[in-house]
């Protein structure tokens, strides 16, 4: 079994939790009430900003064969995820602009630019993400929501062209040479934080 193989059977049960968390269940209902998500996308937003950054710090390392594909996928979470978000924050009413970090979101991207000064480590810790979403994506699609702003975000994670990016983040991940116990750590580290972000829109409409 590869190493991405591997963690993905670690992370299944983890990515069941992501799907039973109420928000994550009210976007498939296609319920959630809107001030939940409009603040999750502010999140999010921050996050993906971030999210490109380590992939440029990765594709800085990397070897040939794996720096193109570094490239698109710092293109495509630039352009196509946050043109997505954009798009959805103007029908929400979202302060792209104006939001700040919150706890969550300030501890996660802090451990994934941590984690990208090693190029192995780097791969094992934003897969969690990656992987995460393309199956979400996957799960949800099979009974996507009505509404259909929650259904667009369920089809941008659905679609083949995200799952073929997934596939080969796995492949630079098993080419990496990471060591397997310390990706392995960080790898269900990734999944805790993928976890508690979910959470962020819950706490700030306390």
């Amino acid at each position: 079994m590869s190493l991405a193989a591997h963690l993905e059977e670690i992370g299944r049960p983890l990515v069941a939790e992501q799907r039973a968390h109420p928000t994550v269940a009210g976007i498939a209902a296609g319920d959630l009430p809107e001030p939940v998500f409009r603040s999750w996308l502010e999140q999010d937003y921050l996050f993906l900003l971030d999210y490109v950054r380590v992939f440029s710090r990765l594709a800085w390392q990397a070897p040939a064969a794996h720096l193109g594909d570094l490239v698109d996928l710092a293109h495509a979470t630039f352009h196509d995820e946050l043109a997505l978000h954009r798009s959805l924050a103007a029908e929400f009413g979202a302060d792209l602009d104006g939001a700040t970090k919150g706890e969550p979101c300030a501890n996660y991207t802090a451990f994934l630019l941590d984690s990208a000064a090693n190029y192995g480590e780097g791969l094992a810790a934003l897969y969690p993400c990656m992987w995460g979403y393309s199956t979400l994506g996957a799960q949800l699609a099979i009974d996507p929501p009505a509404e259909p702003r929650y259904r667009r975000w369920v089809d941008t994670y659905a679609d083949p062209g995200f799952a073929a990016l997934t596939r080969r983040c796995a492949e630079m991940l098993d080419e990496s040479g990471v060591d397997p116990a310390r990706a392995e750590l960080l790898f269900r580290e990734g999944m805790r934080h993928e976890l508690a972000f979910w959470d962020v829109p819950v706490k700030s409409t306390d």
